[in-house]
């Protein structure tokens, strides 16, 4: 038997355990690492389409933005061999209508099946000046492209897309900032006798406030290669993309414009995540000193949109100025999702005679020749329908995202939420910055808070909302619960 002399070899085995300590340091670096892929694509339909957001039927024959879709993914891998990962899609849609996201997952699993199609996150900017995404809504004519036709190219679309980001990850980091942008503005108006309206004039003796809070925060998310070149940033603003929610032509609406100002800066391949926060009662429409921002905005040769988008942009700059000198490469990954139930808003018994009511009402009207009675029939078709069913089905399901991305919060919900109960996500949250997204996964229309049920009104009244709130109370607890615990010391 040959015996190595320690006293000779103990140089080489010392060489080699630190070749070795630096290889296991340099494989244990290399796994921490945060992979990031980014994509973008057009979800633009072909001509005409009926377009979705409005209680009646609307063909645009013509493209005023393209309406675009984007992703980041992220992934990382710890030292004990857990992978983690996010994949981030923003969409320039009325919302993510139902079935839209199931699909996407099988068509997913299909084409990248190493994709976690459980960790997909995407959301709609409210845009409502896009295709409609549901049969049987509107009444469409048939040489009109029909919600199927569209859905199916819009999955595609959005999974070809996903693939093609998740294919070109590469190592990179994350920073990010928060600035301001005066954009969105309570869209209900409350008067002395204590009822509410959306968009109430302002301009009457009766004119008592605004309903609730305005959010001017504007989060900015950064994505970063290697090289620290910026690649990508995901801008949270709570407001919906509707300023031109009335026209009949497909349009972006104001995030085309952040889109465009942003890429002048930081170059013309620039991926932007749209993500509207909580916002169900806010609009970028002017309720107040209307004449005097119509002045400004014509006296500096701007549209309205034009000047959205300059403040939004001007707010991401504030973020980039502490942003681009804080760039983490190794910045903690954990994507939390819940199923969670809410409690269901209860149909009363008034509330279904007035339905009834309504419906009876609206189908004389189609007698008389008014033929475009449907999208408010159906409307109120489903507030009958929830009363005889809500017995049996009391809880509206949702699936609930929150993720760390290093020293920020990201959470989801399905709803146009009413601001305040974001503003209470972010307050109770033990992260530095915390972002809400809405209209997220499936959209759950409105969720109302206690004043603006009082206050009655569309987007407060029973046909508007399925989960009250005792449900956005619910959410806004369980939400924030999931978020602290990702900050709790391990």
């Amino acid at each position: 038997m040959h015996i190595i002399n320690p006293m000779i070899t103990y140089p080489l085995l010392k060489t080699t355990f630190t070749l070795l300590a630096l290889v296991a340091g340099l494989a244990t670096h290399a796994s921490a690492e945060l992979l990031i892929g980014q994509a973008t694509t057009s979800i633009t339909p072909e001509l005409p389409v009926a377009l979705s957001g409005q209680m009646q039927t609307r063909i645009a024959k013509k493209v005023e933005t393209p309406v675009t879709a984007s992703v980041v993914v992220l992934e990382k891998t710890s030292t004990d061999g857990k992978s983690e990962q996010a994949i981030l899609v923003s969409c320039d849609l009325v919302a993510i209508r139902e079935g839209i996201l199931d699909a996407f997952r099988t068509k997913l699993k299909e084409i990248a099946p190493e994709i976690d199609g459980r960790k997909i996150v995407i959301n709609a900017t409210h845009t409502h000046t896009a295709p409609v995404m549901r049969e049987g809504t509107y009444v469409i004519p048939p040489d009109v492209i029909q919600p199927l036709q569209y859905r199916k190219f819009l999955v595609n679309q959005l999974a070809n897309m996903t693939a093609e980001a998740w294919k070109s990850r590469q190592p990179g980091g994350v920073s990010w900032g928060l600035g301001h942008a005066v954009v969105a503005h309570n869209r209900r108006i409350v008067y002395t006798d204590g009822h509410a309206q959306m968009y109430g004039k302002t301009a009457l003796p009766s004119f008592k406030k605004l309903e609730g809070a305005e959010d001017h925060g504007v989060e900015v998310l950064f994505f970063f290669n290697a090289d620290k070149k910026l690649t990508a940033a995901a801008v949270n603003v709570a407001c919906p993309g509707q300023e031109v929610e009335s026209r009949s032509a497909v349009n972006a609406d104001y995030w085309h414009e952040v889109r465009e100002q942003l890429r002048e800066k930081h170059g013309k391949d620039l991926i932007v995540l749209s993500w509207v926060g909580a916002a169900g009662d806010q609009s970028p429409h002017l309720m107040l000193r209307k004449a005097a921002e119509n002045r400004m905005v014509v006296a500096a040769k701007r549209t309205r949109l034009q000047e959205i988008g300059r403040r939004i942009a001007r707010a991401v700059d504030d973020a980039w100025l502490v942003a681009k000198n804080d760039i983490h490469f190794d910045a903690p990954l954990e994507h939390q999702v819940r199923d969670i139930e809410l409690p269901v808003r209860k149909v009363t018994k008034a509330e279904l005679a007035e339905a009834k009511a309504a419906i009876a009402q609206l189908k004389e009207a189609e007698k008389k020749g008014n033929k475009d009675t449907g999208w408010k029939q159906r409307w109120n078709q489903k507030t009958v329908d929830r009363f005889a069913a809500q017995d049996e089905k009391p809880y509206f399901p949702m699936e609930l995202h929150v993720l760390k991305i290093g020293d920020i919060a990201i959470a989801t919900n399905p709803f146009e939420l009413f601001t305040e109960f974001g503003l209470r996500m972010k307050a109770r949250s033990n992260a530095l910055q915390t972002f809400v997204i809405q209209l997220s996964q499936n959209t759950g229309a409105y969720l109302a808070t206690d004043d603006a049920t009082r206050g009655g009104s569309y987007s407060a009244i029973i046909n508007s909302c399925l989960v009250g709130p005792e449900g956005g109370d619910l959410l806004t607890d369980e939400t924030v619960k999931v978020i602290n615990s990702l900050w709790e010391k391990k």
